[in-house]
């Protein structure tokens, strides 16, 4: 799918020209170019209006999390045809481990994972595999590295429909992705099995799950459902599922937040 700006408004004033600018700069191959504009002059609709233009995949980046959510609200009304996602550090809390010789005194590490921007950082992972249409607005946490893609696709369950899949050898390389098995209640990251009828609900979903029937190991069919209401709304050829522990839990947060870190005193 192309990039669709959708905005009640067309570019005004000195907007035109730096679009065209800006467009020309990256076409004729500059590395660097600067947008300058005071506060509420339009800067981000300008660059939205440049990525319409050049129909590349582009990633923002902020340099907190408050301004990251602010850009990504605004890029995801400006484009919603198309996959803008949110990529921050999912620490609402870290404490590094740490040593006080004088004390003789060891500080383990302390986390707190937000588990649903967790589950936002996989949705833009996911969008960046399976689609080209893509604006990550990101804080600097996404310079850490993530591991390398192949490495990153070999979790990843693949299902089509009409393709041959050994049921059981299926259920294991789900939960060596890291879903896990509940019968009762579908949430995001689980599965469940109901004879030839297999519901998994993406770690990157929280609303909406798939339904996958089998006729002995055959796919036979395949429903993108609500997990809630059991509602039926799609019924795609294809899906596939990453694992649920994708993103590495080593990146260490250093974007501004008031308790990513506090200090011990022995």
């Amino acid at each position: 799918m192309d990039f669709k700006l959708t905005a009640p408004f067309v570019p005004m004033g000195d907007q035109p020209e730096a679009i065209a600018q800006l467009v020309d700069g990256v076409k004729k191959g500059m590395k660097h170019q600067v947008l300058l504009g005071a506060t509420g002059t339009g800067k981000t609709f300008t660059i939205a209006s440049v990525i319409q233009e050049l129909q590349k995949p582009a990633l923002i980046m902020a340099h907190n999390k408050t301004l990251a959510a602010q850009l990504y609200a605004e890029f995801k009304e400006f484009f919603p045809e198309n996959a803008v996602e949110y990529f921050v550090s999912y620490y609402d809390y870290y404490q590094p481990e740490a040593y006080v010789p004088r004390h003789d005194l060891y500080i383990e590490k302390e986390t707190e994972i937000n588990e649903e921007i967790e589950r936002l950082r996989l949705a833009a992972t996911t969008s960046l595999i399976s689609r080209r249409d893509v604006i990550i607005v990101a804080s600097v946490s996404c310079i850490y590295g993530l591991g390398s893609p192949e490495e990153f696709g070999k979790g990843t369950v693949t299902l089509q429909v009409g393709q041959l899949y050994r049921r059981n050898a299926l259920l294991r390389q789900l939960i060596e992705s890291q879903y896990q098995r509940n019968d009762i209640e579908l949430r995001s990251g689980t599965f469940r099995v109901r004879g030839d009828t297999l519901e998994i609900v993406p770690a990157y979903e929280d609303r909406r799950g798939f339904r996958i029937t089998f006729f002995g190991d055959e796919v036979e069919r395949i429903m993108q459902f609500s997990p809630l209401t059991g509602e039926v709304f799609d019924e795609p050829q294809e899906v596939f599922h990453l694992p649920r522990q994708a993103i590495s839990h080593r990146q260490r947060p250093h974007e501004g937040s008031h308790r990513q870190y506090r200090k011990r005193v022995g």
